[in-house]
C-alpha cells in the first residue's frame, strides 16, 4: 500500500439495474488482473463479491462488497453494489465515498428503472461517470437505442468511445475511435487476449461518424479542442485522452464503452479507460465538513500528512463479531490507534485493520488517505459517523437517509429465543440504516419495517439461519404516515399532584399543515416581554418531536407538520418542572390534531414493468384493477415497458403473479415514489 501513489488509486464502484450485468463484469475485472485465477459464475454462486450464502441462492447481490485490483500501474479499489430497489442503500452509502463509477446497460433494454435511481444517486454525490454498454450479444442488442435511452431518460451527454464490433451472435468486439483500430475477440483463454485488426470497411463510416461526434463534443466543452478542430489539424490520441479525462472528472461528457462480461468481451478496454478517464483522490477537491462545536467550514486534502478524516460507511457481522468499513480522506489510521468520533463525541479505539476482498480480509497496519478499509473493534461508530484527530475534528456531511415503508411481524418461540432475537436484531440494525425493529406495546410482537418485501423476506431468512432464532414471521403489511389537513389550536394546563408533588404546566400551541415532502416543524412564537429557561423549551420542543415520531392520532409517524408554540402557562404558587412540561406539551399535541382533521398517507410506488408485447393488454387491465395511475407506455423490442404509480398495499405477491400472467417472461421492479392520501 505504502508504494501506490495516490495519482495511481481509483476508487471505483459498478452499479446498475438488477441483472444488467454488475457482478459478472466485477468477476471479469478480478480476473484478468490477476486477483482470481478461476472466473465466477452468478449462476453457479462462486462469485467473489457475491460472498454471502444468501447472495449464492437467490443469484443477486444484497450488500456491497469491496475488492482491490492491480491494472497497469494502477490500484482499483472495486465496489459491486446491489441492483435491486430493495437494497438501494447499499448503492447510496457506496456511493458517499467513492471517486468514481462505471455505470453498466443492459444493451437490450438501455435505461431501465433502477438505472434511473442509481444514476440520481450518483448525481447527488458529483460522482464522475463511464457507461459500459453489456451484453452486445443478446438477441436485440441495439447500441445507438441505448444512448438515445441515456439522452432522453437520465437528461446527460453520452460520447461514444467505442463503436460495437457486430451485435447479437455476430458480435465479435469494439472498434477503438480514439486510437482507430479494431478489437477483435476470438474467445480462446477466456477472452484474455484480443487481437488489433484493421476496421472493417463496411464499419468505417460509422466509426468516422462517431469520430466526428466525439470531436464536436469535446469542442463544446474545450477550447484548445474547438480550435485545433475548427482549423482542422489532427488530434494526437493522447490530447484526446486529456480532454476526456479533463471533462469526464468535471461532468462535462460520460464517455460510453461496449462489450459482452459473460462472453468475456471488452473487459480489458474498460478497465484501461478507468484508470484513464476516471479521477483519483487527488483529481477532486478537498473533502468539506463542519467544526463540530463552532459550525465554521473546514476542509481536509487528500494528503496522509494532513489531519485524519475518515466516513463510516458500511457495518457488518463478521464471524459474531462488528467489521466496519471505511473510506480515509486524510490523514492515516493505524494498529491500536484511539480516534474520535466526530459525530457522537466519543473516542474508539482500532483493534485490527484489513483490506477487503469479497469476503476475505487481508491484515495491514496502516491504512493512509484515499484508501478503502475495514476495522474491527470500534465499538460506537456506526455507518455515516466521521472519525478523526480529536485535536482537529471535523464532521462529514450525513448519508441521505431513507425511510421503511413495509413491515412484518415476528414472535420467538420461546423466552429464551426472545433473547437470541434481540441480540440479533441489535446486529442487524448496525448494518443496515434502512432497517428499523421495535415492540408493539398493544401485541408484544416485534415488528420489523424495511424498504419493501424481498429486503424483509432476506432479513428474517438471516435471522432463522445466520443468527439461528426460532422464529414465527407474519405477513407483510404497510407502514402508514399521518398528517394533518388544516390548522387548530388548543390550550392545555396539566394540573396533579402525586403524593410528594405538584406537577402544574400549560402551554398552548397550534399544529399547521405543511408541503408535501418538507418535513416536520416546531416553532416557538412566544411574547418578546418574557424570557424562559432555556431547558423549560428544549424540554417541550423534545416532546413534541417524541409526539410526531410516534403518532399522534393512529399511531404512524407525523410528516410535513408545522406546531408552533404560543404561550406559556405556569402559576405563582408551584414550580413547574420538565416532568410537568413534559407532560403538557404531549397533551396539546394530540388535542390539537383532534381538531385538525388527521388523515393517514399510504407509500405509493412507482412500478416499471416490462413484458413481451402479447401481454401488454392484460398487465394494464391487471393494473388499473389495482387501482394504478398509469404514466406512461413505452415500447421496445418486442416488449413494451408500462411505468405506473400504484399503493403498495395493492402489489404484495405480484412478483408471482406477473410471472404466471407473462409465462415467466415479465419483469417488474418497484421503487418509493411518495406518501399519498388513502383512497
Amino acid at each position: 500500500m505504502s508504494a501506490i501513489n495516490q495519482k495511481q488509486i481509483r476508487n471505483i464502484g459498478i452499479i446498475a439495474h438488477v441483472d444488467a450485468g454488475k457482478t459478472t463484469t466485477t468477476e471479469r475485472f478480478l480476473y484478468y488482473t490477476g486477483k482470481t485465477h478461476k472466473l465466477g459464475d452468478v449462476d453457479e454462486g462462486n462469485t467473489v463479491t457475491d460472498w454471502m450464502d444468501q447472495e449464492q441462492r437467490r443469484g443477486i447481490t444484497i450488500t456491497a462488497a469491496v475488492a482491490d485490483c492491480p491494472w497497469r500501474e494502477y490500484q482499483i479499489h472495486l465496489i459491486d453494489t446491489p441492483g435491486h430497489v430493495d437494497f438501494t442503500i447499499e448503492v447510496e452509502r457506496s456511493l458517499r465515498v467513492l471517486d468514481g463509477a462505471v455505470v453498466v446497460l443492459d444493451a437490450v433494454e438501455g435505461v431501465e428503472a433502477q438505472t434511473e435511481t442509481v444514476w440520481r444517486q450518483a448525481d447527488r454525490y458529483n460522482v464522475p461517470r463511464l457507461v459500459f454498454i453489456n451484453k452486445m450479444d443478446r438477441m436485440g442488442a441495439d447500441f445507438t437505442r441505448s444512448l438515445k435511452t441515456m439522452k432522453d431518460q437520465l437528461e446527460t451527454n453520452p460520447v461514444p468511445i467505442h463503436v460495437p464490433w457486430g451485435s447479437e451472435h455476430e458480435f465479435a468486439g469494439c472498434i477503438d475511435i480514439i486510437e482507430n483500430k479494431g478489437m477483435y475477440w476470438t474467445g480462446e483463454e477466456l477472452g484474455a487476449v484480443f487481437e488489433e485488426r484493421p476496421i472493417p470497411a463496411d464499419l468505417q463510416e460509422q466509426v468516422d461518424q462517431a469520430r466526428e461526434f466525439l470531436l464536436e463534443s469535446l469542442s463544446d466543452h474545450d477550447d484548445e479542442i474547438a480550435e485545433k478542430y475548427l482549423e482542422g489539424e489532427d488530434l494526437t490520441p493522447k490530447e484526446l485522452h486529456n480532454a476526456i479525462r479533463k471533462l469526464t472528472i468535471a461532468g462535462k461528457i460520460v464517455p460510453v464503452l461496449c462489450g459482452s462480461s459473460l462472453r468475456n468481451k471488452g473487459i480489458q478496454p474498460l478497465l484501461d479507460a478507468v484508470c484513464d478517464y476516471l479521477p483519483s483522490p487527488l483529481d477532486l477537491p478537498p473533502i468539506q465538513g463542519h467544526h463540530p462545536e463552532t459550525g465554521e467550514l473546514e476542509e481536509r486534502k487528500s494528503d496522509s500528512k494532513e489531519p485524519l478524516c475518515m466516513l463510516v460507511f458500511k457495518v457488518m457481522m463478521d464471524e459474531g463479531r462488528r467489521l466496519t468499513y471505511f473510506r480515509v480522506y486524510s490523514g492515516s489510521i493505524k494498529l491500536k490507534d484511539t480516534i474520535w468520533n466526530a459525530t457522537r463525541q466519543t473516542p474508539d479505539r482500532v483493534a485490527r485493520l484489513f483490506v477487503m476482498h469479497g469476503g476475505k480480509k487481508q491484515r495491514t497496519d496502516e491504512i493512509s488517505a484515499g484508501f478503502l478499509g475495514a476495522t474491527r473493534g470500534l465499538k460506537n461508530s456506526v455507518t455515516g459517523d466521521t472519525l478523526c484527530d480529536k485535536e482537529h475534528p471535523i464532521l462529514l456531511e450525513q448519508l441521505h437517509t431513507m425511510e421503511p415503508v413495509i413491515v412484518v411481524a415476528v414472535e420467538p418461540e420461546s423466552n429464551k429465543d426472545r433473547d437470541d432475537l434481540d441480540r440479533a436484531l441489535q446486529k442487524l440494525s448496525e448494518e443496515d440504516p434502512t432497517f428499523k425493529a421495535r415492540e408493539d406495546e398493544d401485541t408484544g410482537q416485534i415488528l420489523l419495517s424495511g424498504m419493501g418485501e424481498l429486503h424483509l423476506d432476506v432479513l428474517c431468512t438471516r435471522l432463522k439461519d445466520e443468527f439461528k432464532t426460532n422464529i414465527r414471521v407474519g405477513q407483510p403489511q404497510v407502514m402508514f404516515r399521518e398528517t394533518v389537513n388544516q390548522t387548530s389550536r388548543s390550550t392545555f394546563i396539566f394540573d396533579r399532584e402525586l403524593e410528594d408533588f405538584h406537577l402544574y404546566a400549560g402551554l398552548e400551541l397550534s399544529v399547521s399543515p405543511r408541503e408535501q415532502d418538507s418535513g416536520n416543524k416546531v416553532e416557538f412564537d412566544l411574547p418578546d416581554d418574557t424570557e424562559y429557561p432555556s431547558n423549560w423549551l428544549l424540554e417541550i420542543k423534545e416532546s413534541i418531536l417524541g409526539v410526531l415520531s410516534g403518532g399522534a392520532s393512529a399511531g404512524y409517524p407525523v410528516v410535513d407538520t408545522e406546531v408552533t408554540v404560543h404561550k406559556l402557562i405556569t402559576s405563582p404558587e408551584i414550580e413547574s418542572t420538565l416532568a410537568a412540561w413534559r407532560a403538557a406539551t404531549a397533551q396539546a399535541v394530540l388535542k390539537a390534531f383532534e381538531g385538525a382533521k388527521p388523515k393517514l398517507l399510504e407509500p405509493l410506488m412507482e412500478v416499471s414493468v416490462v413484458v413481451p408485447n402479447d401481454y401488454t393488454g392484460e398487465v394494464i387491465g391487471d393494473l388499473n384493477a389495482r387501482q394504478a395511475e398509469i404514466r406512461s407506455i413505452e415500447p421496445r423490442t418486442n416488449k413494451t415497458e408500462i411505468i405506473a404509480i400504484v399503493a403498495l398495499k395493492q402489489m404484495f405477491g405480484y412478483s408471482v403473479h406477473i410471472r404466471s400472467m407473462s409465462q415467466g417472461r415479465g419483469v417488474f421492479t418497484m421503487q418509493f415514489h411518495a406518501f399519498g392520501s388513502t383512497s
